[in-house]
């Protein structure tokens, strides 16, 4: 008998709690605030109750019905004109959440045909919102203003551009560089969107958000798109509003399923979002204190000054996190844990949050239990050895170098400390790893069995059934769980089989793999006739998988006009030639290292 869901649905929690990451929906009274969003105190203030209640009695609890179907009340509108009044913008849109207010700008932005550039710490929403456009998606690494200019130049001929980015990180809490995202627009012909979500109420002249504080600051705004405000954080409500043009408040409004298909709002989150702008733009006091109190509990633990009311504290491993956020708790200090995939693997993390209604001293307490060596203590017992992170050999094709390329690799890691060489799956007569063993003599490398070798040389699923077996993802990713643990501190070298998308079984190809492990990668393509189609149909289906090569190495007779192109199209800061070596050997491999720098290729 099949197991019932109930069972299925326990075996996926129980994997949850093994990994770490299981989650509980707690509220417990009594201890000091340091986790929650509500940065100046507003959710019990007591104008935003009698507002509430106001609107309550005069409009109702509901809102009956979508607002284009007759739903919310006059208040909605008053709401939006206060929030654009506040943020000195011509319109806004009211949402039930912030969540559904990105979903729906996002989506009335950008469709098929455009391209999304999004930082890669970008919240959820953000990039749920991307997704669902079904725009081509660019990720470019956190504040990596080189990175995305390199996505945006092979960006060209999309129809629209659009990046996307946070005003205030919400687990970092550092401030994104507006003014030079926004200048990057200009010469790109892209356009801006901000969620200000951490920085509305917090930054900014009257507290009107990061982009105001970059406009202050001299800051264009040709290129700005739109600018997301929830009122869950600063204003202590809920809700979210998109802010713009009336040309982009007509628009979303009428493409925005987020909008069109929900009801609207209760009047009394309405009635209190009006007065909650109110006390939010004369709030000077309270961000004064904030920036006061930031100050402090980073002078204490000798971190960085918060830019905005976020301190976070980097541990690393999920199980390390939890016990220090459980033992702050035991000491009456509510500061909660949060883990991947909120952020990215293996940076765990306490998120310390201030509020105008902490005190010096609360302050003081939570500095104390920070610097009591509890958390190192804790982080010293749990936290797991360092695992190397592999870097992954990916072709378009078979027969194009991808083995010249590894052991180019190896000897340039090599130069940095230890190195190992796998190929997982081996085809045909041929031994990629004695080529690769025999072009890095006179180097420290070390060299990993095939987990598979098969005589015909064919597809990994070919060569398997013809030899009477298969090839097991689960093995493949037990070897290399065992392998990152064995090269800690050291170089992992993976090369794969034939092109990117060559199947392992009936169901899963190699992409599939790559897309579960996340790897750092490098993707190696001819460089002649029918380069420019594979190559970059081979980009698109790793971006796909939000997936992003550190470099393209083109093998064969140089063809300076496909290199140009490539480099223009991939966005890729790395595209390296490696002809035809007449003497292929250790010789002639350092000899191309003396003139080309791989080391980049191997940092983190």
């Amino acid at each position: 008998m099949s197991a019932s869901l109930d069972e299925r649905l326990r075996a996926d929690l129980d994997a949850l709690e093994a990994a770490g990451l299981g989650r509980a929906l707690s509220l417990l009274p009594g201890r000091i605030d340091f986790t929650s969003n509500d940065y100046l105190g507003l959710a019990r203030h007591p104008e935003l109750i009698a507002a509430a209640r106001a609107a309550l009695e005069a409009h109702g609890a509901g809102a009956r019905a979508s607002r284009l179907l007759g739903g919310g009340s006059t208040l909605d509108e008053k709401a939006e004109a206060a929030v654009a009044g506040w943020l000195g913008a011509e319109a806004a849109l009211l949402f039930a959440s912030g969540y559904q207010a990105n979903l729906g700008a996002i989506t009335s932005l950008a469709s098929r045909g455009d391209v999304i550039f999004s930082d890669a710490l970008n919240h959820a929403s953000l990039i749920d919102a991307a997704r669902l456009t079904r725009a081509e998606r660019r990720v470019f690494r956190h504040g990596d203003l080189e990175h995305l200019e390199l996505l945006l130049r092979g960006a060209a001929g999309a129809r629209r551009r659009l990046v996307v980015t946070e005003g205030v990180f919400s687990m970092d809490g550092d401030l994104a560089p507006l003014a030079e995202l926004h200048r990057l627009c200009e010469a790109y012909d892209a356009w801006l969107l901000v969620d200000e979500a951490h920085a509305s109420g917090v930054v900014g002249p009257q507290g009107a958000g990061a982009w105001a504080a970059a406009r202050a600051s001299g800051c264009g705004e040709s290129r700005l798109a739109a600018r997301v405000v929830t009122g869950g954080k600063a204003l202590g409500l809920a809700g979210g509003l998109v802010v713009g043009s009336a040309t982009l408040r007509e628009l979303v409004s009428q493409r925005a399923r987020t909008f069109i298909y929900s009801t609207g709002i209760s009047p009394a989150l309405a009635g209190a979002l009006i007065a909650a702008v109110g006390l939010a733009r004369g709030a000077e006091e309270e961000r004064a204190k904030l920036r006061g109190l930031g100050e402090r509990l980073a002078g204490r633990l000798g971190v960085a000054t918060p830019e905005a009311a976020i301190v976070p504290i980097v541990i690393g491993e999920n199980t390390a996190a939890m016990e220090a956020a459980a033992r702050l708790a035991n000491e009456g200090l509510e500061v909660r844990a949060v883990r991947p995939p909120t952020v990215p693997e293996g940076t765990a993390r306490l998120r310390c949050v201030l509020h105008s209604h902490n005190t010096p001293e609360e302050v003081d307490r939570l500095a104390d239990s920070l610097e009591s060596r509890r958390v190192t203590r804790v982080v010293a017992e749990v936290a797991p050895p360092h695992r190397a992170k592999p870097l992954f050999v990916v072709g378009t094709d078979t027969e194009i170098g991808k083995t010249v390329v590894s052991a180019l690799l190896v000897r340039a890691a090599a130069k940095r400390g230890e190195v190992t060489y796998w190929k997982a799956v081996q085809t045909g007569d041929d031994s990629d790893t004695e080529t690769v063993r025999t072009l890095a003599e006179g180097t420290n490398a070390a060299f990993a069995e095939p987990s598979y070798h098969f005589p015909l040389p064919a597809s990994p699923h070919e060569a398997a059934a013809d030899a009477g077996g298969r090839v097991e993802l689960a093995k493949l990713e037990q070897r290399l769980a065992s392998l990152r643990a064995e090269c800690a501190g050291g170089a992992l070298l993976v090369e794969l089989a034939g092109g990117l998308l060559v199947p392992y079984d009936d169901r899963l190809t190699q992409a599939d793999w790559l897309a579960r492990e996340r790897p750092d990668l490098v993707l190696v393509a001819r460089s002649g006739l029918g380069t420019l189609n594979h190559t970059l149909l081979t980009l698109e289906a790793l971006r796909a998988r939000r997936l992003e090569p550190r470099a393209l190495f083109l093998v064969g007779e140089p063809h300076p006009s496909n290199r140009e192109t490539l480099a223009l199209r991939s966005g890729l800061r790395h595209v390296f030639e490696l002809p035809r070596l007449d003497e292929l050997g250790p010789e002639s491999l350092e000899q191309w290292l003396g003139a080309n720098d791989l080391g980049s290729l191997f940092g983190h």
